[in-house]
């Protein structure tokens, strides 16, 4: 059976880019099961963007919960066996759902897939690619020696890939009934709760798929959130991060590695973050949890570092 696909497109305020988003779907290879786009409370005309494609698109309406929230609504209502997202203001490659649904016809057995990713600005001009900017990305870019496919499944590609993974959430194609028995996009948290949720789903997952070819295009906007108050952003990066932490002790020991390097970075993050504000006391104090976590000279020099600003 030829697997289908239903694409969730979580949109707040977000009318502008919207048909760009929704057209990269319309115009795949392999044809949607599905588009399923949750206008999460906006003021602007994103559900009037919506509903000009017609049928082509299911329009779900919801007051403003968050992207986590709208993202849970569209799988509730999904009605393909293969859930697939993608955030309004990217877009995904021609072949996006084409190279992910002929390797799960080809093999049944894969838990879930990702795969390479463009970043772009705001204008559109290439920044770089995924894969090729993170060292999980470079392991098995390295692994797959050229070719488009190479599964992630040893316990040290596992431990990488959720220490600084190279997958976002525009590239991931789930099964339908695991995001529900995950319970989804975790509620509560603004910043790293797509990396909650694919943390939770590697701990259940031992054969992943990866597709070495960009399948879509992130967009990195010169006025994000984490650009404005990058203090703020790192403290909810690490709120999160603790939240999953205390989850990891049912996890494999792989998965477990990787939690305690992403908390180590994050907590150095906010400790860069702090000190370039000149909170160089609260910059050693963010990163002396690690010290205790990761005792060690240079975990030691990451906290006077910090006090040195």
């Amino acid at each position: 059976m030829n697997p289908r696909f239903s694409v969730v497109i979580p949109a707040f305020n977000a009318a502008a880019t919207l048909a760009r988003a929704i057209g990269s779907v319309r115009a795949q290879s392999w044809p949607a099961h599905e588009i399923i786009v949750v206008d999460d409370g906006s003021t602007d005309a994103t559900a009037e963007v919506a509903r000009q494609s017609g049928e082509a698109v299911r329009l779900i309406r919801q007051k403003n919960c968050g992207v986590s929230v709208a993202r849970n609504a569209g799988a509730a209502a999904a009605t393909g066996e293969w859930l697939a997202f993608l955030d309004a203001d990217d877009w995904y490659a021609p072949d996006r759902l084409k190279l992910h649904a002929e390797w799960i016809t080809d093999d049944p057995g894969l838990d879930f897939l990702t795969g390479d990713y463009e970043y772009r600005d705001d204008a559109g001009s290439l920044l770089g690619t995924s894969m090729a900017q993170h060292a999980s990305g470079r392991l098995l870019l390295a692994k797959a020696a050229g070719a488009t496919r190479v599964l992630m499944e040893t316990p040290s590609e596992l431990a990488a890939f959720v220490a600084d993974h190279f997958g976002d959430t525009h590239t991931l194609s789930v099964p339908r009934a695991r995001f529900v028995e995950l319970g989804g996009y975790p509620t509560g948290f603004k910043v790293c709760e797509d990396v909650h949720f694919l943390t939770r789903l590697v701990a259940r997952s031992r054969r992943i798929g990866v597709v070495c070819q960009s399948l879509g295009a992130y967009v990195i906007h010169g006025g994000s959130a984490t650009r404005r108050d990058p203090v703020a952003a790192q403290r909810e990066n690490v709120r999160t991060l603790t939240d999953l932490a205390r989850l990891a002790d049912n996890f494999p020991a792989s998965v477990r590695q990787g939690v305690a390097a992403r908390m180590h970075g994050a907590r150095y993050n906010l400790g860069c973050a702090l000190s370039k504000s000149g909170q160089h006391v609260a910059a050693a104090k963010a990163v002396l949890p690690s010290l205790a976590a990761r005792p060690g000279w240079q975990t030691l020099r990451d906290v006077l570092s910090m006090l040195k600003g």
